[in-house]
């Protein structure tokens, strides 16, 4: 069996914000900006990788979400346990600094977990955690 990840969801409140942390901050190519409705899907993803993606998208766009629903989410978000993703780089203390230098919310220097990977997290302007290992 060939399969591969090719696309992944992360939810955005400000999506200028986001395409400037995703873009500017860590370096992704933007492949797509659709808008509709008065919201904003941006696809990001490493230049080096035009197999995977990550779609920023509005986190209430899906029509089978109720409005009990969508006030949770939002909630979940402003805390930053709604959504992460896991990064990898093989020069976690290079790419570290280039994040702190360029303004992302530190949330764990880098650090040896007990668990065998060294890795370092931050927040992205949605609140989701972005965890990035360094590759051994």
């Amino acid at each position: 069996m060939d399969i591969t990840i090719h696309t992944t969801f992360l939810p955005h409140d400000d999506p200028d914000a986001s395409l400037a942390f995703y873009r500017d901050t860590l370096g992704f190519e933007v492949r797509n900006d659709v808008g509709y409705g008065g919201m904003r899907w941006i696809t990001v993803g490493p230049a080096d990788q035009p197999g995977t993606s990550i779609v920023l998208e509005p986190p209430a766009a899906d029509p089978g979400v109720t409005d009990d629903e969508r006030r949770t989410i939002v909630e979940m978000m402003a805390k930053g346990s709604y959504a992460r993703i896991i990064l990898a780089t093989a020069d976690l203390d290079g790419t570290f600094a280039r994040l702190q230098a360029g303004g992302a919310e530190v949330v764990q220097e880098p650090t040896e977990q007990p668990y065998g990977v060294r890795d370092c997290a931050f927040r992205d302007p949605a609140g989701n955690l972005v965890r990035i290992n360094e590759l051994r």
